[in-house]
């Protein structure tokens, strides 16, 4: 059987629920149950699970009373899976918080785990036994890529997928996705982030935050090849602005810092001589486009050849003069997609309201979640 916490979207849901079909069955847990007889590594796994939470407690009792829900919860998922150790733990997102604590308890117990979360191509799910973007189970080594290609037709397939990219709908008013006649002088496209969002949270790296990774795009645009400019766009789901740090970044750019909110983010990406971003899945987007990237923060994508990664602020330095030069590998560039396009990201689509996994793929990457170690 496959346990997953509840997910109150309907998207989200039905998906769950399309994975627990593949499964064999499954069993719905509207509230996570508690327990409070501890095991030696509750203490430690709370703390994390706590610190990862995206609304952290604002003062100290609110912070007990989460600290005692998520020891509970991590309690809870350990006895159960330790008890039923062929069931399956899923969850979406699943790492911060009480999602966190529930997919940890299964973890210590020995379960099978399933990470689930929307894919950053157009049609797909990622479901993955080890955990999402950084925490991914994908292989961090370019040759595995390249030898997984090796003698493989088609390699440009994947380019298909591209088709149906859209730029997500703005929940803002002063953020859009019109179409607009872009300057001709050659600039960087940098799309921001939710800010709460784990990918920040977790993987940011060196910048830190959004606001970090703003000035340090403002401290170093003058190292931009003459003529050039970093254009960003905040992201269309963030409910709070950066205008702040917006404003700051501009003004000690001088000039080298441009704000535009209103144009399609694949508009821009497409007019860019390229992508700098912190780890936005429109990284991996810009290659439907051709374009290269850098990546300031953690991302499972964010490997030398596919992209820049930019590991410190003098990395930074040491990159903005010579923009004009970045490039990437076109034929890791297939194979890696290619891989994420037959193998790791599984189908998902829409019927009569109700969203589904692709059966056969979600049954294959079970029974891989599945199989112990030898």
């Amino acid at each position: 059987m496959i346990l997953y916490p509840a997910e109150y979207n309907r998207k989200k849901d039905s998906l769950l629920a399309s994975v627990g079909t593949a499964g064999g069955g499954s069993r719905r847990l509207r509230i996570l149950p508690l327990s409070f007889r501890d095991f030696p590594e509750t203490a430690e796994r709370t703390r994390l699970a706590l610190n990862r939470a995206k609304k952290q407690p604002g003062n100290p009792l609110s912070r007990r009373l989460k600290q005692l829900l998520i020891r509970g919860q991590y309690n809870w998922s350990r006895r159960w899976f330790t008890a039923h150790p062929d069931d399956v733990a899923l969850c979406w997102n699943g790492l911060t918080g009480s999602r966190m604590a529930f997919m940890q308890g299964a973890a210590d117990a020995g379960a099978a785990r399933l990470y689930m979360e929307l894919s950053p191509l157009p049609g797909r799910i990622t479901l993955d036994p080890k955990g999402l973007n950084a925490e991914s189970g994908l292989p961090r080594d370019p040759i595995l890529y390249r030898n997984w290609a090796r003698g493989r037709t088609d390699l440009s397939n994947w380019r298909r997928l591209g088709a149906g990219l859209t730029a997500r709908p703005a929940r803002r008013s002063d953020v859009g996705q019109a179409q607009a006649t872009l300057p001709d002088e050659p600039f960087l496209f940098v799309p921001l982030q939710v800010p709460g969002d784990s990918q920040i949270t977790l993987f940011a790296d060196w910048v830190g935050d959004l606001p970090g990774f703003l000035a340090a795009l403002a401290r170093n645009a003058h190292l931009l090849p003459p003529g050039w400019h970093f254009r960003v766009k905040e992201h269309p789901s963030a409910k709070t602005s950066l205008s702040r740090a917006l404003s700051d970044a501009v003004t000690i750019a001088q000039g080298r810092i441009v704000i535009d909110n209103a144009t399609d983010t694949f508009a821009q990406v497409a007019a860019s001589r390229g992508v700098l971003t912190v780890n936005s899945s429109v990284g991996l987007q810009a290659f439907f486009f051709d374009k290269p990237v850098m990546a300031t923060g953690r991302a499972f994508w964010a490997l030398p050849g596919l992209v820049e990664p930019i590991q410190s602020e003098t990395g930074l330095k040491l990159a903005l003069p010579e923009v004009a030069g970045l490039s990437y590998d076109a034929d890791l560039r297939d194979a890696f997609m290619t891989y994420l396009d037959r193998v790791y990201y599984p189908g998902a689509a829409e019927k009569d309201g109700v969203w589904a996994v692709d059966q056969a793929a979600a049954k294959a990457i079970l029974g891989r979640a599945r199989r112990k170690p030898a």
